[in-house]
């Protein structure tokens, strides 16, 4: 899509990317629902199933450096249509599976590449391309807040789904629902290394290898890889345990429900709000502030009684802080480098981000078949989230390292 520098055009873009995270993003998100389902047609065990959802998110962070290398060079539309076409492969064929491997292929490998290369690596690269560089921060807001409306309502509609059309039939079903995602391929179509208007730093897209050495050379893109794992471990612990942390706490289930649906309202309100300030603060202070109340307020979570009000209060603060790293992370992998090869550097961000998430969702079963509760996980957040906060400190982001052909 050419740019013209006009606000019909920027919402344009907006609706395109936000439209697709949400699609990709909350289809992928929803695949938990039919844990029991599978389990109960395939008597694989919870066990075996859930490796295929491990797995899952190890390859849905693997897949974006790659995606995004492959867009920094071709363009995002052609990467998004395969990625598009892949998350509906696999969540079709889903049902049909019956073995461990079948599963972690359709999930696994189909599903969750796809949504990696449907990504936000992919779909923020491609933004920053279009964006003027004085509206990134917003624009990134509102495209991160579009993958998280997207964890918010495909999970009611795959339940109103599955109680018309069964179990099987629901996952086909949102297999063809994301489809819908296919005109965004169209919108976000062009050339791989080009400039947005305004942009802070010439696009010039340097060979994949290149370009890595030279990232991996500066520390301040370390330092935000090292924070982004924390955010990685946080989210994923939340995402995966947090029922279990409802029924540790002796409230009842439908409690642990509307608290994964508080936390996907408030991550809306958090991504736009972060959008919004991180065109008037430095977004290493930003991040900073983040990381900080993240362990303030599970410190809190820690010594509070277990209340069913007390628990709602802490998922609205997780919700606001859950993604809301996203918007300046990507903006600093941007003002570090420019946007000629953005997809594939945040996608390396964004894999840091995913073994973190492996680890977080991990560490708390075993956690708690060890001890019968989840107060080791919770202490070893609190401990990371204040080393996120003093990591992003040093960042020099007065000082963007330009990365030009040698």
């Amino acid at each position: 899509m050419k740019r013209h520098d006009t606000p019909v055009v920027w919402w344009l873009v907006l609706l395109a990317a936000a439209g697709a995270f949400a699609l990709t993003m909350g289809t992928r998100q929803t695949m938990g629902f039919f844990l029991s389902p599978l389990n109960t047609a395939t008597g694989l065990g919870v066990g075996s199933i859930s490796l295929a959802f491990a797995f899952g998110q190890l390859w849905w962070g693997l897949t974006q450096p790659f995606a995004g290398a492959v867009a920094d060079r071709v363009g995002a539309g052609r990467v998004l249509l395969v990625g598009v076409l892949l998350v509906a492969l696999g969540t079709f064929l889903t049902p049909f599976m019956t073995t461990t491997w079948g599963l972690i292929f359709a999930i696994g490998v189909l599903a969750a590449g796809g949504a990696g290369m449907a990504g936000p690596s992919v779909l923020m690269a491609a933004t920053a391309r279009l964006i003027p560089a004085e509206r990134r921060g917003v624009a990134t807001g509102v495209v991160n807040a579009g993958g998280s409306f997207g964890q918010f309502i495909m999970a009611p509609l795959a339940a109103a789904l599955t109680a018309s059309l069964g179990w099987m039939g629901a996952l086909q079903a949102l297999g063809f629902i994301v489809l819908l995602a296919l005109p965004a391929a169209w919108v976000l179509r062009g050339p791989g290394p080009a400039a947005a208007p305004g942009a802070a730093a010439p696009a010039v897209a340097l060979p994949a290898r290149e370009a890595i050495r030279r990232a991996l050379g500066t520390p301040s893109y370390l330092l935000l890889s090292a924070g982004f794992f924390v955010c990685g471990f946080h989210v994923a612990f939340l995402a995966t345990h947090l029922p279990g942390v409802v029924a540790a706490c002796g409230l009842p289930a439908p409690v642990g429900a509307w608290a994964l649906g508080v936390i996907g309202l408030f991550n809306i309100i958090g991504s736009l709000a972060m959008g919004w300030a991180v065109g008037r603060w430095r977004m290493k202070s930003l991040l900073s502030l983040v990381y900080t109340s993240r362990a303030v307020a599970v410190l809190v979570f820690l010594l509070a009684p277990k209340t069913e009000a007390v628990l709602l209060v802490f998922a609205a603060v997780m919700g606001l802080t859950f993604l809301s790293t996203v918007p300046p992370t990507v903006g600093l992998v941007a003002k570090f480098f420019g946007t000629g090869n953005m997809a594939m550097l945040f996608g390396l961000v964004m894999l840091s981000h995913q073994v973190g998430g492996f680890l977080g969702a991990w560490l708390g079963g075993q956690v708690f078949e060890a001890t019968g509760n989840y107060d080791v996980v919770w202490y070893i957040d609190i401990v990371l989230a204040v080393a996120a906060a003093l990591v992003h400190l040093p960042i020099k982001e007065s000082a963007p390292v330009r990365l030009r052909p040698a």
